[in-house]
């Protein structure tokens, strides 16, 4: 007799896969930080693929020692800038935003992607944060950083990506000094976390507009005689009569992609400062040339060129241990086929 079960067709982790709300993807989680206050995120723009060499240095693995070939991502990461630090009061119902403090000036590309506060009070800000503070109604503290894609060429674009990135170590008042420190100044990566180290890579998947469930979920097609009118890209049936509804197990047609989507442990084997090294010739498909900062992600990560990337220091990392990478040899031969 033919088997009569099998495993189900595509995984329900995602469910429900709707689009994201924004290209800029958002945390709700952060690592454990305990030393001096730092930031604890970064953000960048994805450039593409190529290959390095380098010495493996992973303790027992087979090629320990040895140069081997590894696939890498290249991350356009030109310096950010904290317009504001914000504080967040902690009750019964979560987290409310309780005041924030606005650097002054604030660049005039600023003004493209919110409303840029006028007449603003910088002291009665402070005074009210302090007072916060003193009371202890302060439970966190962020940065509002933003990008700057106008200083780069591979984005076309000139209005900033903007977000919050958490200030962790020490308690609030430690944090305040630190956050008063970068507020209204640039900021890079390596403020944030070494070569070496892992990081957990979150982005924004490639859309692919609505698609039937044969290559959303990956059914099998209908065979030629249970595909009576061309159906065979259909599901087999929408389930049984009792319940009288369509459960949202089965497999249907729907919104594929453009979904957030975070990589774990990705390990950082390089942050550079002249893109030029490792620019290939005639540059990066659907890029172009890159000529600012940078960072070597090994692997791959999510979505397409040009999109927002943000990098977080690693919240699983276990037992990794930070090791500075050899890199022996990068290929910057031609991408263009």
């Amino acid at each position: 007799m033919p088997k009569i079960n099998r495993p189900r067709r595509g995984s329900l982790a995602f469910s429900p896969r709707k689009r994201a709300q924004s290209p800029i993807p958002k945390y709700k989680s952060w690592p454990q930080h305990t030393g001096a206050p730092a930031l604890l995120g970064f953000a960048g723009y994805k450039v593409g693929m190529t290959h390095v060499l380098m010495v493996d240095d992973h303790k027992d693995s087979p090629t320990e020692g040895k140069e081997i070939m590894v696939p890498v991502t290249i991350i356009e990461i030109p310096t950010m800038k904290v317009a504001a630090i914000r504080a967040y009061s902690q009750d019964t119902y979560g987290k409310h935003a309780f005041t924030e403090i606005w650097a002054e000036p604030l660049d005039s590309q600023l003004s493209r992607r919110v409303t840029v506060p006028k007449n603003y009070d910088s002291a009665a800000a402070k005074k009210k944060f302090a007072d916060a503070l003193a009371a202890n109604l302060v439970a966190e503290i962020y940065a509002v950083a933003y990008t700057q894609p106008a200083t780069i060429t591979g984005v076309p674009k000139k209005v900033p990506d903007i977000m919050e990135i958490k200030i962790a170590g020490g308690d609030c008042a430690k944090q305040y000094e630190f956050a008063l420190g970068v507020l209204g100044k640039e900021i890079r990566l390596s403020n944030v976390i070494e070569s070496g180290a892992y990081a957990d890579i979150t982005a924004i998947t490639i859309g692919k507009g609505t698609q039937g469930p044969a290559k959303r979920w990956g059914v099998s097609l209908r065979k030629r005689k249970h595909s009576v009118g061309g159906k065979e890209r259909h599901v087999g049936t929408l389930g049984p009569w009792n319940p009288h509804h369509v459960r949202w197990q089965v497999p249907q047609s729907g919104q594929m992609g453009f979904q957030q989507r975070t990589e774990f442990n990705k390990r950082i084997l390089k942050i550079g400062e002249n893109g030029a090294e490792i620019t290939p010739e005639g540059g990066f498909l659907n890029y172009g040339v890159l000529r600012s900062a940078y960072v070597v992600i090994k692997g791959s990560i999510p979505g397409p060129a040009k999109r927002l990337i943000r990098i977080r220091p690693a919240i699983r990392q276990g037992e990794h241990v930070v090791r500075s990478p050899s890199i022996q040899f990068v290929s910057v031969q031609s991408k263009q086929g």
